[in-house]
């Protein structure tokens, strides 16, 4: 019987079918052919189809598991960002410090337009950046505390800001200079270290 005809008739993902009965102790009742693969006359389709049941059962709870397990990593990874605590002094009040991990750092970068525009007003430049500075320190610590996780760590001490402003400039085809958008960049930089909170 042709195992496309099996999977019709027992309402069964034909690929998924043929990889189980490739990999499965069925795979010597199972013939290749022009006309595709087809399963011996004498074997027992029912007992066939009953073990693939199982088998896409286990895969499925298998597949949930693993959903529910990464869930729950990303849960608690979550947990421990939102509870990780930073500061840039060296020390927390009622904590102390059992280990240093070193130096990390978070970085994030925003061009801004110059403001230069032929028709109507252009981009307020100061304003502009104003606004996003807020956004990329958010960034830069978000960094810094994904660094110090990914390190063990649950805290971050001695917490600096650098910042970077670019002024991008290129020749073009006529020979003149092409004005890039401003690029402005802050880094948050500190130690990663885990704390204990005194008894």
């Amino acid at each position: 019987m042709k195992t496309k005809d099996v999977a019709k008739q027992y309402d069964l993902d034909r690929d998924e079918f043929e990889s189980f009965l490739k990999m499965s102790n069925y795979r010597s009742q199972i013939n290749n052919s022009l006309l595709g693969k087809t399963i011996d006359d004498g074997a027992n389709i029912g007992a066939i189809v009953g073990d693939f049941k199982k088998y896409e059962e286990r895969r499925a709870q298998e597949k949930a598991n693993e959903e529910a397990r990464l869930k729950k990593a990303a849960d608690d990874k979550k947990a421990a960002l939102a509870s990780m605590l930073i500061t840039s002094g060296f020390n927390f009040d009622g904590y102390t410090i059992t280990k240093y991990s070193g130096y990390i750092s978070g970085d994030d970068a925003i061009s801004v337009d110059r403001g230069m525009t032929v028709f109507g007003p252009g981009t307020n430049i100061k304003d502009e950046l104003m606004d996003s500075l807020v956004i990329i320190r958010r960034n830069a610590l978000s960094e810094l505390k994904e660094a110090a996780y990914a390190l063990g760590c649950n805290a971050v001490i001695g917490v600096d800001f650098d910042y970077l402003t670019l002024d991008p400039q290129t020749a073009n085809l006529s020979g003149g200079t092409t004005y890039q958008p401003y690029v402005f960049g802050v880094t948050a930089n500190g130690n990663a270290v885990v704390i204990v909170k005194n008894e």
